[in-house]
């Protein structure tokens, strides 16, 4: 997470050290205004490192274990199937859940290339963790796999990285065209929402309402058959299709 947010990091060290050193010369609201800043500053820093270290590092998140009681949960088989991992630019996701599952097909979509607007972050994080071979670039919209090809979709942190509604909208859709009947999407992200908001601050905006999700996935026939939360801070949505 430093890696890839160093400027980030370094600009609320810089408010929290800037706030509490002008805070000591000022006087009146200025002086407030100051220890405010840098209260702010130190708060969200130190905060959304712990947030990230609870969730990347303390979680089972990065394990996949989660991913068979999920899917059993929602009623769904365990294991995944023919499915499909999802990434825009850092794929931290297939590896592992190929390890877990090596009896099932998996493809990887990397929708790095399409995407309307890259984030500084996923730049730094691109050039450190190369797409893995094989990986199928394309757009989120146009998904080179068959109709009804799909038992399930794995979309790890990928999503939100589309910042358009009519975007996230085409993507659910095309999700859904490539699901089997009853098929599912493993929507893995953090959510705007008040545990997220008090860790990141204003990096939270970077992140969908749980709303915003569930809209979506409605608007492409896909129903919400379990939710969970991993590591405090991340949501994992589990989508169901119509079984016909």
């Amino acid at each position: 997470m430093v890696a890839y947010n160093w400027p980030l990091y370094l600009a609320g060290t810089a408010v929290a050290v800037g706030g509490a050193l002008a805070g000591r010369r000022l006087r009146g609201a200025a002086r407030t205004a100051s220890w405010t800043a840098g209260a702010a500053g130190a708060w969200w820093t130190a905060a959304s490192l712990a947030a990230s270290h609870a969730v990347y590092d303390r979680s089972p998140l990065h394990t996949w274990t989660w991913l068979a009681p999920a899917l059993a949960g929602a009623g769904r088989p365990p294991d995944p199937g023919r499915h499909l991992v999802v990434s825009s630019g850092l794929d931290e996701a297939s590896a592992v859940i190929g390890a877990l599952y090596p009896g099932s097909e998996q493809s990887v979509a990397d929708l790095y290339d399409a995407l309307p607007v890259v984030e500084p972050s996923l730049r730094r994080a691109r050039r450190r963790v190369a797409p893995r071979p094989g990986s199928v670039a394309c757009a989120a919209d146009a998904l080179p796999f068959p109709d009804a090809s799909m038992d399930t979709v794995v979309a790890p942190f990928a999503l939100h990285e589309l910042r358009a509604a009519a975007d996230q909208d085409a993507a659910l859709r095309e999700v859904a065209r490539v699901l089997r009947p009853g098929g599912a999407l493993v929507l893995v992200e953090h959510c705007r929402d008040a545990a997220n908001i008090a860790a990141f601050g204003p990096g939270a905006q970077h992140f969908m309402p749980r709303s915003r999700w569930l809209r979506a996935a409605h608007g492409a026939g896909l129903r919400r058959a379990s939710e969970q939360r991993v590591g405090g801070f991340v949501t994992v949505f589990v989508l169901v299709g119509p079984d016909r």
